[in-house]
């Protein structure tokens, strides 16, 4: 089923960007004010919030945006799942909306706000609804660093019903011009269910991190790669458990266009 879902995602990729491609020779989008962009990926282990999707196995993972010159914009993302043996979920295909702007300060810091739908096709019963409202902020210590401070809520994390937050602060900051760069993340889950994050770990929060080094390939435009470690300080003595989220080395490579 992974491989199945691997491939569906792929060829899903090539058809909606064969199909914009055709689209924008006969009517350009720029007449009505939209853009179009999107983005393929392959990671050694798709970690969400540091804890791993895919039981350590790589990911294929491809995504889809229009956005209007307004700032409101949508799109869709997906990867393949593998959460355990016994459970069917294989594949996320998670639609969202939003709007970004630049407010009026001296920083000129961008807010974007919107809507993100966890979407697993296979199992409905996990399916949730997540607001988030991030603000970024560019060139704050070197020209070309950036850094973005998210929060997110939802009251219904993971189709359970129950209210979750998470808060996260990312900086980038490219290593002169080499093409180099590095990335360093922190993350703070909090959810209303007790003993959720392990079979050792009572509590119903944790802290995940991630630090790591970039590569733009400038000879291929959009193409980039990372190596970056991350984990979690979820509490995790069996494996294969421990080894999801523990931290870990991820390896990924990703093309946008």
């Amino acid at each position: 089923m992974m491989k199945f879902a691997c491939k569906a995602i792929a060829l899903s990729i090539f058809a909606v960007t064969s199909t914009f491609a055709m689209a924008e020779e006969t009517t350009p989008l720029s007449q009505y004010g939209l853009s179009f962009s999107g983005s393929a990926a392959l990671t050694s282990d798709y970690r969400f919030r540091g804890m791993t999707q895919t039981e350590g196995d790589p990911a294929v993972q491809g995504g889809f945006a229009l956005t209007h010159s307004s700032g409101l914009y949508a799109g869709v993302w997906a990867s393949n799942v593998h959460f355990s043996a016994e459970d069917p979920t294989h594949l996320e295909l998670d639609p969202y909306i939003g709007y970004a702007t630049e407010l009026p300060f001296a920083s000129k810091p961008t807010l974007d706000v919107g809507l993100w739908y966890y979407g697993y096709p296979s199992s409905s019963d996990i399916n949730w609804l997540e607001l988030y409202a991030k603000l970024g902020f560019k060139n704050l210590v070197t020209s070309g660093d950036s850094l973005l401070a998210a929060v997110n809520y939802t009251n219904d994390w993971a189709g359970s019903d129950e209210n979750a937050w998470y808060l996260n602060a990312t900086y980038n900051i490219p290593f002169a011009d080499t093409g180099f760069g590095g990335v360093a993340s922190v993350g703070y889950t909090k959810v209303d269910i007790d003993d959720v994050f392990g079979e050792d770990d009572p509590s119903d929060d944790y802290v995940d991190w991630k630090v790591g080094v970039t590569y733009s390939v400038k000879s291929v435009s959009g193409l980039t790669a990372e190596l970056a470690a991350i984990g979690t300080n979820i509490d995790a003595q069996t494996q294969p458990y421990k080894r999801g989220v523990e931290t870990g080395a991820v390896f990924t490579l990703t093309k946008t266009f």
